[in-house]
Parts: C-alpha cells; sequence; structure tokens
C-alpha cells in the first residue's frame, strides 16, 4: 500500500515537468513550422544557381577541369572515400556539363527537386575524388546544395506573378544557421597564439602585396597585421549574431561586404569564396527587401505580384509527419556541424603540424606552410633508391601533399604498389608561420607497413614548430 502511494506521488511529482516539456518542444515546432514568406529563399535559390553557373564556367574556361581531374595519374582520395574515381575525359566533362544545367534549373525553380539533388551529388562527387582540390568554399557549397535538397520547393520564377509562396520558418532558418556556423567557428578557430599575439601568417601575407595601389604602403605597417588579425577574429565570431538582429543587419551585412571585397583585393587566390559569403548572406536581409527584389524582377517583364492575395502554400509541408522528419535531419545535421570542429582535441600534438581534424571545420587561412619530402623505395636487391615525385603527381599535388601527412601516407602506398616493395621511407621537412624548418614524420618508419585509421599517427613528429 505504501509503495503504490509512493510510486503515485512520483507519478505526481513529474507530471508537471513532462508537460514543461512537451509544452516547450511544442511551442519550439510551432516556431519552426509557422509560415513566412518565401522571399529570401526565393532570392537566395536564385543567387546560387546563378552564382554556381557562372562559377562552373569560369572553372572550365581556365582549364581546370583537364588540369585538375584528368591530367594527374594519381588521386589522393578522402578517408572512406576510397572507392570514388575519375571517370576519365569525356566522363568528367559531361558531369560538369550536367552540373551548370542544374545549376540553371536550380535558379529557375523548374525540376527544382531534381536539380539540387543532382548537383549536390555531383558537386559532391567532384569534391572527393582528389583532397588536392579541398577548399573550405567547396565544402560549404555542398553543404548548401544538401540543404536546397531538403527545403520547399517554391515555384519557377515566371509563376511568382501568381503569388509570394509561404514556406515554414526552419526553411529559411537553416540556412541562416549554416551561414552563422562557418562565420563562428572560422572566427573560435583564429583564437590562438599565432594569430592573435604573432599576427602570423598576415605579418608575412600583407607586406607581400605592398604593390597594391592605393593601399600598398599601409601594407607594410608593422600594427597592420596585428589589426587585421585581431579584427578579422572579432568579425568572424561575432557577425552572424547582427546579422540575425533586425535593428544592425543592414549595418552587418555592410561589414559582410567590406569584409570579403578587401579579402578577395588581398588574396585573390581563395577564388570565389568571398563572393559567394557576400551572396549568401542576403539570406538574412528583411522580407521585404526581398519581395521589393521579386517585384522588380516581374516588373521588368511588365507584370506584377498580388501581394494582398495569401500566399501560396506549399503542399508537402502540409504533413506533420514529414516536417518532423526535417527538422530531425536539421538538427542531425547541425549536430555534427558543431561538433566537427572540435574533432582535433582527440588527437595529441600540435594541430598545424599533424593536420588530424583540419580538414572540414572552417579553418581558413590560418597558417602558412610550407614542405619538402623525399622519398625512398627499397628494391628487389635491398637497395634504396629515392624517388622523383613529379614523376608521378602534378605540380599542386606535390605542393600539398609536401605539407600534409595523411597525403605522404597515400603516396607512399602507391609507391608501394608501383614498385612492388614492402618498404617505403619518406623524409619531410616542413616550416610553420616562418618557424625554421623541422622533421615532420619519422623518417625511420616505414609507411608501406603503417595502416590507415583515425587514431592518432604517432608516426608524426607532432611536436614540429
Amino acid at each position: 500500500m505504501l509503495i503504490t502511494m509512493e510510486i503515485k506521488q512520483n507519478i505526481h511529482i513529474t507530471q508537471p515537468a513532462v508537460s514543461k516539456v512537451r509544452f516547450a518542444a511544442g511551442s519550439a515546432f510551432a516556431f519552426l513550422t509557422k509560415l513566412q514568406s518565401a522571399a529570401p529563399l526565393i532570392v537566395f535559390r536564385v543567387a546560387f544557381g546563378v552564382m554556381m553557373f557562372l562559377s562552373l564556367v569560369r572553372f572550365a574556361a581556365n582549364g581546370w577541369i583537364d588540369a585538375l581531374y584528368i591530367q594527374p595519374k594519381f588521386f589522393f582520395t578522402f578517408y572512406g572515400f576510397e572507392w570514388v574515381k575519375p571517370l576519365g575525359a569525356a566522363g568528367i566533362y559531361s558531369v560538369f556539363a550536367i552540373m551548370m544545367v542544374a545549376a540553371l534549373l536550380i535558379a529557375t525553380g523548374y525540376l527544382y527537386r531534381l536539380a539540387s539533388i543532382t548537383f549536390f551529388l555531383l558537386f559532391t562527387y567532384v569534391e572527393l575524388i582528389d583532397k588536392t582540390n579541398y577548399l573550405n568554399h567547396y565544402y560549404f557549397i555542398s553543404i548548401i546544395s544538401f540543404l536546397l535538397c531538403l527545403l520547399p520547393s517554391t515555384g519557377n520564377i515566371f509563376s511568382l506573378k501568381n503569388g509570394i509562396p509561404q514556406v515554414p520558418r526552419w526553411a529559411i532558418l537553416a540556412l541562416q544557421l549554416q551561414m552563422a556556423t562557418v562565420y563562428f567557428f572560422a572566427g573560435i578557430a583564429k583564437i590562438n597564439t599565432d594569430w592573435l599575439l604573432h599576427a602570423m601568417p598576415l605579418k608575412v601575407w600583407l607586406p607581400s602585396k605592398n604593390e597594391l595601389p592605393v593601399i600598398g604602403n599601409l601594407l607594410n605597417e608593422p600594427a597592420l597585421p596585428y589589426i587585421f588579425s585581431w579584427c578579422g577574429m572579432l568579425f568572424d565570431v561575432c557577425i552572424a549574431f547582427f546579422l540575425f538582429k533586425r535593428r544592425t543587419v543592414w549595418y552587418a551585412y555592410a561589414a559582410v561586404i567590406i569584409f570579403h571585397v578587401l579579402t578577395a583585393i588581398l588574396f585573390p587566390g581563395i577564388g570565389m569564396f568571398p563572393f559567394i559569403m557576400i551572396v549568401c548572406a542576403t539570406v538574412f536581409l528583411p522580407v521585404a527587401f526581398h519581395e521589393k527584389l521579386i517585384q522588380s524582377a516581374v516588373d521588368s517583364r511588365q507584370s506584377s505580384i498580388n501581394t494582398n492575395e495569401q500566399p501560396i502554400k506549399t503542399p508537402q509541408l502540409s504533413i506533420f509527419s514529414y516536417q518532423s522528419i526535417l527538422i530531425i535531419v536539421l538538427a542531425i545535421h547541425f549536430t555534427v556541424q558543431a561538433l566537427l570542429p572540435f574533432r582535433y582535441t582527440l588527437y595529441p600534438g600540435n594541430l598545424f603540424t599533424h593536420e588530424q581534424g583540419y580538414r572540414f571545420s572552417w579553418r581558413v587561412m590560418l597558417m602558412e606552410k610550407a614542405g619538402l619530402v623525399f622519398f625512398h623505395v627499397k628494391t628487389a636487391n635491398g637497395k634504396l633508391i629515392e624517388i622523383n615525385n613529379h614523376d608521378f603527381l602534378t605540380t599542386q599535388q606535390e605542393k600539398q601533399m609536401s605539407t600534409q601527412p595523411d597525403m605522404k601516407w597515400q603516396f607512399a602506398q602507391h609507391l608501394k604498389t608501383v614498385h612492388n616493395t614492402d618498404e617505403v621511407y619518406a623524409e619531410a621537412y616542413v616550416t610553420i608561420n616562418g618557424m625554421g624548418s623541422k622533421l615532420l614524420i619519422d623518417p625511420k618508419v616505414n609507411l608501406a607497413a603503417v595502416e590507415d585509421d583515425l587514431t592518432n599517427k604517432n608516426w608524426i613528429l607532432a611536436s614540429a614548430q
């Protein structure tokens, strides 16, 4: 009897807590699924599609398809994606042609779901062919195109005169959160001794740009690298918070433009990344701004949007369970995004040296790293011979491999196969942020006998600076 009463008492006590949890979950779901104008999503989709099309045209026009995906004899695959292989000249050119068409379809909204899925799969496939070509903005494009696969279709841009559709709040919030993730983690990655206290690598990079007109002479000022380092860190850490606030969004977006234009001028080698971020950050701007843009586009075709009528609802979003699944998928996605940048803490030593956990963590332009490596293989008669790396690798591949330990291991495995040997050794040196040259990996370790996995690679001399 006493036990029964105690159980009932406990149930009675916990019911308010359960009710609060249910209320909070219900409120969160109501907030995420509340319908709002799809104008920001439409403008984002159009701008992203056009930007991707132009980027792919630029990529082809510069001859990079041939240089990066056809000419190489060997490709450095990503861990777990060793099965990804290039398709040959005809295949890879076809892939880029299909991506261009998919980008235009994303921009117009025709066959949107098919186009976004096609673009995501093909772009990510190309990205996975060779880690030599890894760039943060390629990773960013893959993620954005993945999110577009999940977001609701808003119809083609030629049907908007019938009214701007409504979408649930999570559809636009997902894009905003992804932008915020990039900026925030790029900012906290800059909170390190080299960047803040020694202004490295900006202390090396900025004076080398002193031939630039107008600002060239300023780049020699000793204090400027420190100012840029601290401002860059503060910008990345804080900008998303100001973009989310209605009162400060326009000031924040102006800062985004200034920051990325300046970055593009000083570091043209980073390609389209600054412009992609400027375009994508428009998703934070007020709905009224996006609706005016859409109206302007409609006006150019001498028609108008009936903004007084109830906007069109996206049909598939009326299914509660469908939305629940999508929200859960997005929650998992952003949890992974929040954890990935911290996986480097699982490995001892200097991250800049061993680079375990460096990729996919939004670490943008954090170091000046150069390397030199000599490979030796043991022949059948027991002699060690030195390998000419350029016989197997392009100039770009050799440059990237010289500083990244995991790529050295992959190349050693390739040499093992090519020379039919059981012993491959590497004498590798690296310099980081202007420090003296140090041994990067243990020259006595037989890389041909080393297995690759996600555990710490103890053959990397992680204490090197």
